[in-house]
């Protein structure tokens, strides 16, 4: 019965993703103007470097990496801070507590269709046109279930954060300045911006231990098959520890702050 009621909530996601068409359209149309920017930008940097490889990245590595981060981007964000924060503020937020499923599961379901859609209509179709134009740099093997398993764990690590980040909106009652610090942390920290590859030594080795790049950077690492077998299972043991511990988290968090639950609106 529980499944019955998740397949629902996601079958409800997929028919509303598909419904606003427009709205993926123009998505689709804001990522291809910023990859134009991304293009030009760090073919600059490289030009500047008087190089072919930076970091032990050539060009086009760089912009493989980004291009796919990008769409990874698209597929991975939900948004679940802001729902969060508009159903406290509207006072809703008392009706989905009634209902007979916990909010953290209703909340991730409800998305779970958009994931599946921007997941076909978005990152599929960029892996097949990145892989087509760069020939092999793409190994299609193992690595691709691995990616798979670290994607998954990936979504309950971003989800986690923005769970933990909304459930602060209990206390704060407004939650835009707390996201956008939030946007801006595991954008930069996760690799989704600037491969991890380029940070300083001591910043990279403390990054590899946070959160943050096994959203992006791990997930990617492993589809481009640039690191070893043994380094593979490392970052996914540092990626499964963040998924166990952060919805851990999150979970004991909100138990203790719906408590003093207010509400305005309803």
């Amino acid at each position: 019965m529980r499944l019955k009621k998740y397949l629902t909530l996601l079958k409800a996601g997929l028919t509303e993703s598909v419904q606003y068409r427009m709205s993926l359209f123009v998505m689709i149309i804001g990522n291809l103007l910023y990859l134009i920017l991304v293009y030009f930008l760090w073919k600059a940097i490289y030009a500047s470097a008087g190089t072919e490889e930076v970091n032990g990245m050539t060009f086009s590595d760089t912009l493989i990496y980004l291009v796919l981060a990008t769409a990874l981007y698209t597929f991975l964000e939900i948004y679940a801070v802001w729902e969060i924060g508009r159903d406290i503020q509207s006072g809703q937020m008392v009706l989905n507590l009634l209902k007979p499923m916990k909010y953290r599961n209703y909340l991730f379901w409800s998305y779970s269709g958009t994931l599946v859609t921007h997941f076909v209509v978005t990152f599929i179709p960029t892996l097949i046109i990145v892989r087509c134009v760069t020939g092999d740099t793409i190994p299609l093997s193992w690595n691709l279930l691995v990616f798979v398993a670290a994607v998954i764990m990936a979504i309950e690590i971003n989800y986690s954060i923005d769970f933990i980040v909304g459930t602060i909106c209990l206390f704060t009652e407004s939650i835009w300045g707390i996201n956008i610090m939030k946007q801006v942390i595991v954008l930069l920290l996760s690799g989704a911006t600037i491969p991890v590859a380029f940070f300083p030594e001591g910043l990279k080795t403390v990054v590899y231990f946070l959160p943050f790049q096994s959203i992006y950077n791990t997930p990617l690492t492993i589809l481009l098959g640039k690191e070893p077998t043994g380094d593979v299972f490392m970052m996914l043991g540092v990626q499964l520890f963040w998924c166990l511990f952060l919805g851990t988290l999150s979970r004991v968090f909100w138990n203790r702050s719906v408590r003093q639950i207010t509400v305005n609106g309803g």
